[in-house]
């Protein structure tokens, strides 16, 4: 199907379904997202160590609001699904987009105790190792191009051990 702009909010009384193949994307290697074929999509993740990359944010406003063709990805959403153990998984933004938001840390090994850890200013990427920093099967990430430079993430990571913090800088 191709591109379709509306230039109003959409109302729909019975709902949208979200559903099919084309859902989902299953990732095997290093990636660079894109807009068109990774955003609003369920992005499973299998490979222990790959390093992906999300899109450098626009916030430019487009000269024509009605083009389907706007660089423009503010909303843009990715949703990261952990289905093979990380030991050295990287989420990271281009090195000039940082990370706002929070991502919760199940602690695994001890009962389920649950911890907050939140970027600093300066944090582009995030590292799950399967421990310690997370990305245990089941875990969870979204993060949506929230504003210039700004990426929100939010999650659930499942670890183990003495949990820490994933955000770093590049």
């Amino acid at each position: 199907m191709a591109k379709t702009t509306f230039s109003g909010p959409v109302r729909s009384l019975a709902g949208f379904i979200t559903a099919g193949d084309a859902v989902s994307v299953n990732l095997t290697a290093d990636t660079t997202l894109t807009v068109d074929a990774h955003a609003g999509k369920m992005i499973r993740v299998n490979d222990a160590d790959c390093k992906i990359t999300l899109p450098t944010i626009v916030a430019t406003a487009p000269t024509d609001p009605t083009d389907p063709n706007s660089t423009n990805n503010i909303g843009a959403q990715f949703w990261f699904f952990i289905e093979t153990l990380a030991t050295d998984l990287d989420i990271k933004t281009d090195g000039t987009d940082k990370f706002v938001g929070s991502v919760q840390m199940v602690d695994t090994d001890t009962s389920g105790s649950m911890f907050g850890y939140v970027p600093s200013a300066t944090n582009d990427v995030m590292t799950l190792n399967g421990t310690t920093t997370g990305g245990i099967v089941g875990s969870w990430v979204r993060v949506t191009a929230l504003a210039s430079l700004k990426y929100l993430v939010e999650g659930v990571l499942l670890g183990s051990n003495a949990v820490a913090t994933p955000f770093a800088d590049s």
